[in-house]
């Protein structure tokens, strides 16, 4: 453009053309060929200036032993739970605990009224010494007839019935002291004990109440020292699982929310089928649980740690990024420029990522400012937060 005014005004001022009688083309001719050469002797434009560095954050690739794990969500159950049922009838005159309360096993919990068994076993104990004078009494009687039945003062019929009579007495003093210690067996029951250690519920019937043998259930107590975290996990682990839980029980943590650190136990249980309709396998593991800190019907982070990878090569998280053709990061290389690299990751570890391939220890990538990168392009590492 300016060389075109240029041209124009040399053209109207030229003495040349002022004396000179051109027809239009010539002239025309004339300022194209003057616009061509002071294009030609213009200033030509500089080089562009080069992009500045993009700023960015950086670390580098490390080398670690890595613990493999599984992670799922589980749920607390009681290691034993017991339902607390009469075994005897009669009515409820005491209980010895508080809801919610521990108690031991063989703590009482229930006394029922022992009155009508202490005195049913009064009269048994009093049938059995009838008959055991009866059956005395009988046992003599055949040993006389014995002695008759020899010197042939009587049939022997009636020997044979004095022994069977012996006999019958016998039976009967053997039955009454059956009865004696059955009765002294329910007499024991009508002290409900617990059968466990563990936590008491909510008591489902109160004193002056009357209960039935082996009727609704009075009380539940659950054992929760040790606990079940019982946890499903997909079946493609299976495998790995059973490889690994072969040479030994299998390392487990549960995290419940609001706990700092996690109870630490052992894999106890694989079920023996997958369930089809979810494609998962249902574990178990056991934990002691000694401060009780896992309770019953909560849920639960469970971690189940299979193996420890060596030479593990891993990157801060945010330096993977996910693009049309898969997962990348990128590196530094030493010139201070960025080089996308294409990688396979390998699960995580705290805030990390394992890279099974793409990276080597010891490489550069960049963990923030991707967004502004290209291939190539000038970087600049921001210094790390509180250094100069």
């Amino acid at each position: 453009m300016e060389s075109g005014r240029r041209a124009l005004f040399f053209f109207k001022n030229s003495p040349f053309l002022k004396n000179t009688k051109a027809s239009p083309p010539a002239l025309a001719a004339l300022a194209a060929a003057a616009c061509l050469l002071f294009a030609a002797c213009a200033p030509k434009p500089g080089p562009a200036a080069p992009r500045p560095a993009v700023p960015v954050s950086a670390a580098y690739a490390v080398t670690r032993s890595v613990p493999v794990r599984i992670r799922a969500i589980g749920q607390v159950e009681a290691y034993n739970s017991v339902q607390i049922k009469s075994m005897v009838n009669g009515q409820i005159v005491a209980i010895h605990y508080r809801d919610g309360q521990f108690v031991r096993k063989g703590q009482l919990l229930f006394e029922i009224d022992r009155r009508p068994y202490e005195a049913a076993l009064e009269q048994a104990r009093a049938n059995l010494a009838r008959d055991i004078v009866l059956a005395e009494n009988a046992k003599k009687d055949a040993a006389r007839y014995a002695i008759l039945v020899k010197k042939q003062y009587v049939p022997r019929e009636q020997y044979d019935q004095k022994e069977a009579d012996a006999a019958a007495a016998e039976a009967v003093v053997r039955a009454d002291r059956a009865a004696i210690e059955n009765i002294e067996v329910e007499i024991d029951y009508c002290m409900i004990r617990s059968p466990i250690d563990g936590r008491t519920g909510s008591t489902q019937i109160q004193i002056g109440n009357v209960v039935k043998a082996n009727d609704v259930p009075m009380l539940v107590i659950e054992q929760i020292n040790p606990v079940y975290v019982s946890f499903s996990v997909p079946e493609r682990y299976l495998p790995e699982i059973k490889k690994y839980s072969a040479k030994g029980p299998l390392r487990a943590e549960a995290r419940v929310p609001g706990q700092k650190m996690p109870e630490t136990g052992k894999l106890s249980f694989i079920n023996n089928q997958v369930d089809a309709s979810t494609g998962t396998i249902l574990l178990k593991a056991t934990f002691r649980n000694r401060d009780r800190v896992l309770w019953p019907g909560q849920f639960a982070n469970v971690t189940l740690t299979l193996r420890t990878m060596t030479g593990a090569v891993l990157v801060p998280s945010q330096a993977i990024q996910t693009g049309p053709d898969g997962q990348y990061v990128y590196t530094i290389k030493p010139d201070m420029t960025a080089a996308l690299r294409p990688v396979t990751p390998d699960g995580t570890y705290g805030g990390f990522t394992i890279v099974k391939k793409g990276i080597a220890s010891g490489e550069r990538v960049v963990t923030d400012g991707q967004l502004r990168l290209v291939p190539g392009g000038r970087v600049s590492v921001k210094p790390p937060v509180g250094r100069g």
